[in-house]
C-alpha cells in the first residue's frame, strides 16, 4: 500500500503560492514511494492542477448534489471539471463550524465517488469525547453513517483527526493511534469487507517534520492529511520525505 501525504490549505492561498506548489511538485516527481496530494481553495485548483505534475489536486468539500439552486457551493462535477482527483469531506471544520452531520457527509462522498473523485472522509472525537472514554465509540459510529456502501480501497480514504489535536501542537501518543487506527481497519473490515483491507488510512492533527516519522511508523497508519504544515514546501517537503524513509 502506497503512503499518501495530503495537504489541506484551508482557506488559505492566492496565486503567488503556486510558487510553493511548484516546489513540492518537484520533491513528489522524484519520491516514488509516496503519493502526493494538495487541496487547495476552490480558486486555485484549475491553475493548481496545471502546476501539480506528480501531485494529485483535490477540492476541499463538495455539495451532495450535481447542480441547482445552492447559490456558493461546488459540485463534484465542477471539481472534476477543474482538474480535481479527490475531495476532502466531513472535515472537523465543517462538522463543527457548518454542523455537517454523518449523513451529509455520507451524500457528499456518494457524489464525489460518483463523478470519479476519491472521497478523503474525515472522522474523528473532539476533546471532551475523548476524555469521556467515548474516542473509539464516535468514531466507529461516524465511520457507520459516513461510509458509502458502494465505496472501494480505489474511490475511498479514510483520515482519523482528533479534533483537539488539529493546530494545536497536541498528538495523541503513538500507542493511541495505532489502536484507534487498528479499530478503523476492523470497522472499514466490517463494513466493507476484503476491499476495506485496501483502504488507506490517514492520520491529521498537527503532523509536522519533527513527529512524522514517529506517527507514519504507527500500525495502519497509511498517510498523513496535513493542515498548516502544507502551506509551504519548507514544511512540507520533510514530511514527505520522512514517509520515503518509512516506506524504504
Amino acid at each position: 500500500m502506497r503512503t499518501l501525504i495530503a495537504g489541506n490549505w484551508k482557506m488559505n492561498g492566492t496565486r503567488a503560492m503556486l510558487g510553493e506548489l511548484d516546489r513540492i511538485a518537484a520533491i513528489a516527481a522524484a519520491t516514488e514511494q509516496v503519493d502526493v496530494a494538495i487541496a487547495p481553495p476552490f480558486t486555485l485548483i484549475g491553475e493548481a492542477a496545471a502546476h501539480a505534475g506528480a501531485v494529485m489536486i483535490g477540492g476541499q468539500d463538495c455539495h451532495s448534489a450535481d447542480k441547482g439552486a445552492h447559490t456558493g457551493e461546488i459540485s463534484a462535477p465542477m471539481l472534476v471539471e477543474m482538474g480535481a482527483g479527490f475531495v476532502i469531506c466531513g472535515h472537523s471544520e465543517r462538522r463543527a463550524e457548518f454542523d455537517e452531520t454523518d449523513a451529509v457527509v455520507l451524500a457528499k462522498a456518494q457524489a464525489a465517488q460518483n463523478a470519479g473523485l476519491i472521497a478523503i472522509i474525515c472522522i474523528g472525537e473532539d476533546e471532551a469525547e475523548r476524555d469521556e472514554g467515548r474516542a473509539l465509540m464516535v468514531v466507529a459510529s461516524e465511520l457507520d453513517g459516513s461510509v458509502p456502501a458502494t465505496a472501494t480501497a480505489a474511490n475511498l480514504v479514510v483520515s482519523y483527526e482528533p479534533a483537539w489535536a488539529i493546530g494545536t501542537g497536541r498528538t495523541p501518543t503513538a500507542d493511541e493511534i495505532g489502536e484507534m487506527h487498528g479499530i478503523i481497519r476492523a470497522k472499514l473490515l466490517q463494513l466493507l469487507g476484503e476491499e476495506g483491507r485496501g483502504v488507506r488510512i490517514l492520520y491529521g492533527g498537527s503532523v509536522n517534520a519533527g513527529n512524522a516519522s514517529t506517527i507514519l511508523a504507527c500500525p495502519d497508519v497509511n498517510g498523513a492529511l496535513i493542515g498548516g504544515a502544507s502551506l509551504t514546501a519548507e514544511q512540507f517537503v520533510p514530511i514527505i520525505e520522512a514517509a520515503a524513509n518509512v516506506s524504504q
